[in-house]
């Protein structure tokens, strides 16, 4: 520090005697020093002077590790206050959004919305170049690449800011899971259908087993994944856990499983670290069909022949039966 700071440091120094005021939003910005938060305290009348607070922060062992993010500060704080305050996580005012494994972009960008209060079209505009974003070529969409996870957001934020943090945590994932870049779009694709097809994460690894048999043909020779999630995905109506004959039967659905074979063309839904495992790891077994027979408890037959799976089927329809109100 220069020679008139260690002057000041050295001097009895004014200090507020700890009683506060009104309510200031403080920020402490990426890469700030200790001097500058000082001096940034005393400049919003948070503290009485820069010298108070920092030569508070040059004598507190171990040193303090002060977060960025925006505080919410009284004016009028003695040092030792104002410092406590800082290093109280109660204190640093956050937007906590819980985003689930598998939820929708659109789902996705409303609750970035409603829990931040910024306007949902500031979302949309921030997602509307998936390239600049630094998302494969194929991304048409940021779909498949908004990872799941709890976010503490600051207030500081803008929708740019956060859109960029959650994509950066889907590629964390990705490096973490040794997926190449070129093979990034296609297991992202695949781990978002086994996101929304499994009942369980232990399911995972078996539903991923079965989509990738569906696309070898030797042991499958339409090519066909015959995925509802993926239809429904495509016809917009998510809401449901079946689709319609009619919506089957749609070729204009790109994301019609019955009809176009091959693999996915595009995610449909924004997948967590288990399903891009199950992806990497499928469970090892000749399984070319699953349904799930108790929608309570998540219970699914996976079955290696059509006469087998005509059984589950029979059990998941007696399930239905029962139960009347799942419909």
């Amino acid at each position: 520090y220069a020679t008139g700071t260690l002057s000041s440091i050295l001097n009895p120094v004014d200090d507020f005697n700890g009683t506060s005021g009104e309510v200031v939003e403080f920020t402490i910005a990426e890469g700030d020093s200790g001097e500058t938060i000082a001096q940034n305290l005393s400049d919003a009348g948070i503290v009485k002077s820069f010298e108070a607070f920092y030569k508070l922060l040059l004598k507190t062992e171990p040193a303090p590790v002060l977060i960025p993010g925006v505080y919410s500060l009284h004016a009028n704080m003695s040092a030792k206050d104002a410092l406590a305050a800082l290093l109280d996580e109660e204190n640093r005012l956050v937007n906590q959004v819980v985003i689930t494994e598998g939820t929708l972009l659109p789902n996705v960008l409303k609750q970035l919305a409603d829990s931040t209060k910024i306007p949902l079209a500031d979302f949309q505009q921030a997602v509307k170049d998936p390239q600049a974003l630094g998302l494969p070529s194929e991304a048409k969409t940021v779909e498949g690449f908004l990872f799941p996870a709890t976010y503490n957001f600051s207030p500081n934020q803008s929708a740019n800011d956060i859109i960029k943090l959650m994509i950066a945590r889907t590629f964390v994932a990705l490096d973490k899971a040794n997926v190449a870049p070129a093979d990034q779009f296609r297991v992202i694709t695949m781990a978002s259908l086994v996101q929304k097809e499994a009942g369980s994460v232990e399911d995972m690894y078996k539903v991923a087993r079965v989509f990738t048999n569906r696309l070898n043909p030797d042991l499958w020779s339409s090519g066909l994944l015959e995925s509802d999630a993926t239809v429904a995905y495509g016809s917009g109506h998510t809401n449901r856990w079946e689709t319609t004959v009619a919506e089957r039967a749609d070729r204009s659905n790109i994301y019609n499983t019955y009809l176009h074979p091959g693999p996915l063309v595009a995610p449909i839904s924004n997948p967590g670290e288990d399903a891009i495992d199950a992806v990497l790891n499928p469970a090892t077994g000749n399984w070319l069909f699953f349904v799930a027979v108790n929608l309570e408890t998540g219970e699914t037959i996976f079955s290696e022949t059509a006469d087998q799976h005509a059984a589950a089927v029979e059990k998941m329809v007696a399930w239905w039966q029962a139960h009347p109100e799942y419909e």
